[in-house]
């Protein structure tokens, strides 16, 4: 069967920028409902029963350019958005900072260059770049050379000042989960190091790698220590730059890897920058943090990708300190409180809700790791009615196999969000000369609350519902593509 062409691009954007930003759905009450032109391939209280979720199931599916609303369920209940909520910090930082945005990371002297010895202090200064990587730091250090630079009279310092030092997005998780690092004006490798271990000869040997695609410099900021017990499987201690941790030594096997979560950033970024720059026979001294205003003079800077870039890698892999980064960097672009995830997640709930008309949207971070973030899929109808730029950067969204005819022949951009026992997905059904915009979440709140800290990364029951959810949430967009088509 042949494919029936998508909308494109310029037509789609121009469909949704029709009307102004707010104004989308406005025309329709967030409870009016048209029920669809024809019956879907399935009774929609069949697929509730059939999915057995045992929670709060709200969702929408409205014309972005009538303002109809076709199909609804309780749209204005409040549910964890997961991260769904990044396509909100997606369009904030880009009508804030602007698409050609870029992150600026220096090699900063206080002094002059004389016979290759920097007079003063040489200080690696971040600008916010939360795509930063070894390798960046390796280029760096090489352009350093090349500049003949061999060491300094002063100190090497960081500088982490650009934005606001955040120890872990969420302290709700567990201490060790690589999704949940420390966010601060320089990061690397999104702020993850890995643990490597191997047995041999009766005993475990392990190590701690900022692991780049090139460049994989050791580093002893965090340490991996050895408990002989069988749980938990790791603790963390940290403070004065370093990140203590101990591994259950019962539960390793033979040989293997796990990226863990850095929460002294800057001394990570420093440590690794410093042996990349021994490396190429530049001598530096261990880092030391710079606090205040920095200056100096740039020996050399690395700029990031352009937002646009970033904002889609963003969505595609759905990292979180990419998310808080842009957040963060927005609001003080914006003059806003960023103290903390949380008021700056507050000056942009308040920015959406006037910017869309979207009532219904209060986040407490930038990514939706943490689960007292709120939306309803009414709200998330209308900032994606208003977000002309979002169709372009999210991903395709694929059914799988049995969904109907293959391969479909309507395109789906979406975002998928996961918290345990959340489940949401929100965006753009492409049907030729009418795209349609949807949002839909799933909570079962009371589970959630009884979870204990360590219980979270794996909670019993938890891939079942999340595996039934996210079917649930496949048959209703295979019923919606079927009605709309």
């Amino acid at each position: 069967m042949t494919r029936s062409p998508s909308l494109s691009r310029r037509s789609l954007l121009a469909l949704l920028l029709a009307a102004p930003a707010g104004a989308a759905c406005a025309r329709a009450p967030e409870t009016a409902v048209r029920p669809p032109s024809r019956p879907g391939p399935a009774d929609l209280d069949a697929l509730l029963a059939r999915a057995r979720l045992g929670a709060e199931v709200s969702f929408m599916l409205a014309d972005p350019a009538t303002g109809e609303v076709l199909e609804a369920r309780d749209p204005t209940a409040a549910v964890p958005p997961a991260s769904v909520s990044k396509t909100i910090t997606t369009l904030y930082a880009w009508e804030t900072l602007g698409s050609a945005h870029r992150f600026a990371t220096r090699l900063l002297a206080t002094g002059p260059i004389r016979d290759g010895v920097v007079q003063g202090d040489l200080i690696l200064a971040g600008g916010g770049d939360p795509m930063l990587s070894s390798d960046d730091l390796g280029d760096m250090a090489e352009a350093l050379r090349q500049q003949g630079v061999r060491g300094v009279t002063g100190a090497f310092r960081t500088w982490s000042g650009a934005l606001p030092y955040v120890e872990q997005i969420d302290p709700a998780q567990p201490a060790h989960v690589g999704y949940n690092p420390a966010v601060s004006g320089l990061d690397l490798n999104f702020n993850r190091v890995q643990f490597f271990w191997q047995r041999q000869g009766g005993g475990i040997t392990t190590r701690m790698e900022a692991t780049g695609d090139r460049f994989r410099p050791q580093v002893r900021m965090a340490r991996m220590r050895l408990a002989d017990r069988d749980t938990p499987l790791f603790t963390f201690s940290g403070g004065n730059g370093t990140d203590d941790w101990t591994v259950a030594a019962r539960a390793l096997n033979a040989k293997g890897s796990r990226w863990l979560p850095v929460r002294s950033s800057a001394a990570y970024a420093g440590e690794a920058f410093r042996t990349l720059a021994a490396q190429r026979g530049i001598t530096l001294g261990p880092p030391v943090p710079l606090a205040g205003a920095v200056q100096g003079t740039a020996l050399v800077t690395h700029s990031s990708d352009d937002l646009a870039a970033i904002a889609a890698d963003m969505l595609k892999f759905s990292n979180n300190l990419t998310a808080e980064t842009l957040g963060l960097t927005a609001t003080l672009a914006r003059g806003g409180k960023a103290g903390s995830l949380a008021s700056s997640a507050g000056e942009m709930s308040a920015w959406a809700r006037a910017r869309f008309g979207a009532a219904g949207i209060d986040l407490v971070d930038h990514s939706g790791l943490g689960g007292e973030s709120r939306v309803t899929a009414a709200a998330m109808v209308r900032v994606l009615s208003g977000g002309g730029v979002l169709p372009t950067l999210l991903r395709r969204y694929d059914l799988p196999a049995g969904f109907g005819r293959e391969p479909h022949p309507v395109e789906v951009r979406a975002k998928t969000g996961t918290l345990n026992f959340a489940s949401g997905l929100a965006g753009y059904i492409l049907t030729p000369g009418r795209p349609l915009v949807f949002a839909m979440f799933m909570a079962d709140l009371d589970r959630r609350r009884a979870l204990s800290r360590q219980e979270r990364e794996n909670p019993p029951g938890a891939l079942e519902w999340t595996s039934r959810a996210r079917r649930f949430q496949q048959e209703l967009l295979a019923r919606w593509i079927a009605v709309s088509t």
